[in-house]
């Protein structure tokens, strides 16, 4: 164009302030077509009445005033095009363009001129901005001293499809309908509860649920745990920054998969991609245990490092142990560089952040037995907020004693002989082994054992450790006078116990009788399992029994140092698990031991019968 100056990329303002085209000045007017085809404005040399120039953002603009007194603006203009332009519209229009200076006070109050079509907002005598009235639709009066103004959209394309485009290419987003590399329905997550859709895309993945939709783009992920919590595994997304519902913030996702759950999934992914960009880090498709799946992929597309347990081992032979927190019930993971407390409240503590760890001693200054069997664990930051883990049980100290000494950490009352909440204090008086053989007489009762009563079990009875001389046993012993023969025997505790239970027995003898028709039935019940005929058959034992005799030992090998509950804890489960087949030859066993019995008992029976008289159990006074 030999008479004309030609530019790209301006936009025409207004209604179409989003659609680029080509602006062309000549000696005939000024003529802009949308890019692409479309709409078309011309303006001619006789119709423009003035022009200026704008600084904007980015650029300058030009207005072009009609002497019909519409007004046009054209943005995207560089600075260098000022002059130049300038001088060639003097020349080729015969009008020089003037300068026009926005006010930037950042005052939102002014003065309104109404001047053609155009209205201006004025601050100061400066346009703030302006508004084209040709673009209004429709104006409403609110109150008394405000009118508002409806705009059209662009009367060349959709404008919601410009905004669309335009938040796509800025959000980082793929269109709604894209379909997601993975999914994976109806996931339970623990924190923020609920049930949701999971799908994992090439740059965010999003939790779909009823009532919530999260989007989380994976450069917040920090870390992934997959922690072992039969029977489901924990997978935790790791957050920074958190996801937020309402007030409350989410720093990790607690996702619960079922441990022996399987799936299958065929990635959604172009081979082009998958063999760059995901090289060496995804695979075509995957199939396995669920946790397993999800774990594998949000690891390749997200980047990032996975945890797992590492050495500490509780006395169950688990990764982690049972303890509370802020009155929530939880379960406190040991790692290599953390400790972990899961499902909620989820807390992660890493071993950097700590000053030092206290044990403390349950059960002390006269509490009760069985809070005895307790500790608390408090780990204080250098921050100086303090976690206290409650409810440990005692049987879990030494191998998590053992873990923290082996990272280096700082335990604060190490070596505390003398008081009695220190870490010797819980090394001290170990009973466990004493309350064993009752737990071990219920759990055989569970799995099939009832009516059980051999005398090594009744042996292993000791009074003083097993339960330090309950009231229903001291009360026997105060009946009867042979009680005070044995009395020598008894530990000091225990005769402390029974100076307390004293005052019962000066009882009215009304009140002590019909106590004692109260307790008759129970007290008959103890004799027969206390004290028996040693002439009398040895009961038969069930299946379970010569199960757990023979794979007692072989259980104590494969874990060594498992208490003697847990022994009898895993033979139950292992007896669970058992095939009819498998157990046969145990059955078989108790068949004919059943059998042994009733024949021993018919002559038994037959036989002339030996009365055992026990002081301890008479109720005569």
């Amino acid at each position: 164009m030999a008479d004309g100056q030609l530019f790209n990329n301006i936009l025409l303002g207004g209604r179409g302030g989003t659609n680029q085209g080509q602006l062309r000045i000549h000696s005939g007017g000024i003529v802009w077509r949308k890019q692409g085809g479309g709409k078309v404005v011309e303006m001619g040399k006789p119709e423009i009445s003035s022009l200026s120039w704008t600084r904007i953002p980015k650029g300058y603009q030009l207005g072009v005033k009609l002497k019909a007194g519409l007004n046009v603006k054209f943005n995207g203009f560089r600075e260098q095009d000022v002059d130049n332009l300038s001088n060639f519209m003097t020349n080729t229009l015969g009008v020089t363009p003037e300068e026009k200076q926005l006010s930037i006070s950042g005052r939102n109050w002014g003065e309104v001129n109404l001047e053609g079509n155009m209205l201006t907002f004025l601050v100061g005598s400066k346009p703030a901005f302006e508004v084209s009235l040709a673009d209004v639709s429709q104006t409403q009066l609110q109150g008394k001293n405000d009118v508002v103004l409806e705009f059209h959209v662009d009367d060349t394309t959709g404008a919601n499809e410009i905004f669309r485009e335009k938040i796509m290419s800025m959000a980082d987003v793929g269109p709604s309908g894209a379909e997601a590399v993975a999914l994976f329905e109806d996931i339970a997550i623990l924190t923020p509860r609920g049930r949701y859709t999971i799908e994992l895309h090439l740059s965010f993945l999003r939790l779909q649920g009823q009532a919530n939709d999260f989007k989380i783009q994976y450069s917040s992920v920090v870390r992934l745990f997959v922690l072992p919590k039969s029977p489901h595994t924990l997978v935790v997304i790791t957050l920074d920054p958190p996801i937020r519902k309402g007030q409350t913030f989410y720093p990790h996702i607690v996702l619960q998969f079922a441990m022996e759950e399987l799936a299958e999934c065929a990635l959604s992914m172009n081979e082009e991609l998958l063999n760059t960009k995901y090289k060496d880090k995804l695979e075509p498709s995957y199939k396995g245990l669920s946790h397993e799946v999800f774990t594998q992929i949000l690891r390749g597309l997200s980047a990032a490092k996975v945890t797992q347990p590492g050495k500490f081992r509780s006395s169950q032979d688990g990764y982690a142990v049972r303890a509370s927190l802020k009155a929530e019930d939880g379960i406190l993971y040991p790692l290599e560089k953390s400790f972990f407390f899961l499902p909620k409240p989820p807390t992660l503590i890493l071993h950097e952040e700590i000053e030092y760890l206290e044990f403390e001693r349950h059960g002390t200054g006269g509490a009760s037995s069985i809070s005895s069997h307790y500790f608390d664990l408090i780990i204080r930051l250098k921050s100086e907020q303090e976690h206290q883990f409650r409810n440990i049980q005692r049987n879990e100290y030494h191998n998590l004693f053992n873990f923290i000494s082996s990272k280096g950490l700082k335990i604060m009352n190490l070596g505390d002989a003398h008081g009695t909440s220190g870490v010797a204090a819980v090394l001290e008086n170990s009973d466990d082994e004493a309350v064993d053989p009752h737990l071990e007489r219920i759990k055989s009762a569970r799995e099939g054992g009832a009516g059980e009563d051999s005398d090594e079990e009744d042996e292993d009875f000791i009074a003083e450790k097993d339960d330090a001389g309950s009231p229903t046993d001291d009360s026997e012993e105060e009946q009867s006078d042979a009680s005070e023969s044995e009395e020598t025997k008894e530990k000091p505790a225990k005769k402390e116990v029974k100076k307390k239970e004293a005052p019962v027995a000066k009882a009215t003898g009304t009140k002590r009788k019909k106590k004692d028709e109260e307790e008759d039935g129970g007290k008959k019940r103890k004799l027969k399992k206390k004290k028996k005929d040693p002439n009398a058959p040895k009961r038969a034992m069930p299946g379970f029994m010569f199960f757990s005799q023979i794979e007692r030992e072989n259980v104590k090998k494969s874990n060594p140092g498992i208490p003697f509950t847990e022994v009898a804890k895993a033979l139950g489960e292992r007896w669970k698990k058992m095939s009819a087949e498998e157990k046969e030859p145990y059955e078989s066993r108790a068949k004919a031991d059943q059998k042994r019995y009733k024949d021993a008992m018919a002559g038994y029976k037959s036989g002339p019968t030996n009365i055992i008289d026990s002081g301890n159990e008479s109720d005569s006074e």
